[in-house]
């Protein structure tokens, strides 16, 4: 089933974001030319996407002032997992502190959202799309990427599949310019 609809994410940003973009062309390079390196707040876990029929000014109206009182998110990931059942491996974020809040403030925000397929568990996905081959998992498996990181913007797309997601606007959290 095709995907058409919002999703809000935060990309990643300097060298982390080339860090992480370069493991993500090692392992799924169809991924990793869809969008920049990532942590999906709405749309995947936690709160499915918004539906593509809401316009963009009403989107605007909720999401803005919604994250205007929130600051930049200083945040680590934590080791690779590799997601239950699945050919998915992700740089896990701790789905508790401010990362919840800002989830639950978007969330609360008022607009429609489709049902998750997941709770939320905030991430970076390193390989999505290929089957994994052990060699590829134990390579993944052992990337640090430890170092905190901020967190100052978010991105709201349009994704309609096949095509390359619509960036629609972005979001500075609590009003922060991105560096």
């Amino acid at each position: 089933m095709a995907i058409d609809g919002i999703f809000i994410t935060a990309e990643l940003e300097g060298e982390l974001a080339q860090r992480v973009h370069a493991h993500q062309l090692r392992f799924d390079p169809r991924m990793a030319n869809h969008l920049p390196p990532h942590v999906t707040l709405i749309g995947s876990s936690g709160a499915g996407p918004i539906p593509a029929t809401v316009p963009v000014a009403e989107l605007k109206a909720r999401i803005l002032p919604a994250v205007a009182a929130i600051a930049p998110l200083r945040l680590r990931f934590g080791p690779p997992e590799r997601f239950v059942l699945r050919d998915i491996i992700s740089l896990p974020l701790d789905p508790h502190g401010p990362i919840r809040q800002l989830h639950e403030a978007l969330k609360t925000c008022g607009l429609p959202m489709n049902v998750p397929r997941y709770p939320f568990t905030p991430h970076c996905t390193l390989s999505m799309f290929p089957e994994l081959t052990k060699e590829n998992v134990r390579a993944m498996l052992a990337i640090r990427e430890d170092e905190p990181f901020t967190l100052h913007t978010l991105c709201v797309y349009h994704t309609k599949e096949p095509q390359k997601p619509k960036l629609l606007f972005t979001a500075p959290l609590g009003g922060a310019v991105p560096a």
